[in-house]
């Protein structure tokens, strides 16, 4: 039997879902992060190529491990094997290309708008535009009422963990919330909103009934 928990977030993952299709994207709820990583490894075939963003969702839900375990069917695109300035140069042409781009989404509204805040924008480029698909998968705990909220909690919620993690010099790193600081490590360079795609079948979002990620 179901929690409360697990019924309010599927519940709150199917009026997402809907909102999405109206923004020509397609959404899908998984109850946890097993049945994610199977959907994602089911939506990907041979010989496809693969890369992902920098994400702690999609390691903690074991997709890039499964995706490595796949490279004798498919062609995998791993960022650490590219170290050099011109390995890195490749890298980027090889993203943009490529077949399936994974990553999770900083926020959503209950609206369906993503809601993403990066650094070099090394994820938010290859999300706006390049890769044939785009795979986003996103604990519920990533959920914001609006724009506005979603921003808040990128800011205090995501952004200074990821700070940590990164070993990056700001404010936020040490205060624990957003100090609207422009340091030279500030990872919240970029801001994007995507409340469409134009191309059909291109945003995938899954939903998944945990929390993952920051």
């Amino acid at each position: 039997m179901s929690s409360p928990k697990k019924t309010f977030y599927k519940t709150q993952a199917e009026g997402i879902i809907k909102k999405l299709a109206g923004r020509n994207m397609k959404g899908y709820y998984c109850e946890d992060a097993n049945e994610a990583k199977k959907l994602v490894m089911d939506m990907i075939e041979d010989g496809a190529s693969v890369a992902w963003g920098g994400s702690e969702t999609i390691k903690e839900a074991g997709i890039i491990d499964a995706i490595k375990a796949k490279k004798d069917s498919l062609k995998v695109i791993a960022r650490e094997d590219y170290v050099t300035d011109g390995q890195k140069r490749e890298l980027k042409g090889l993203i943009a290309t490529c077949d399936y781009f994974l990553m999770s989404t900083n926020a959503i509204t209950l609206d369906g708008e993503l809601v993403n805040i990066d650094g070099a924008g090394s994820r938010l480029s290859y999300l706006i535009y390049g890769p044939e698909k785009v795979i986003i998968v996103a604990g519920m705990n990533k959920t914001a009422a609006d724009i506005k909220e979603a921003l808040s909690r990128v800011q205090n919620i995501a952004s200074p963990p990821n700070a940590v993690r990164l070993n990056c010099n700001t404010p936020c790193a040490k205060t624990g919330r957003c100090m609207d600081c422009l340091s030279e490590d500030c990872i919240c360079c970029q801001v994007v909103v995507t409340r469409k795609s134009r191309l059909s079948d291109r945003i995938h979002v899954i939903l998944v009934g945990e929390e993952l990620g920051y």
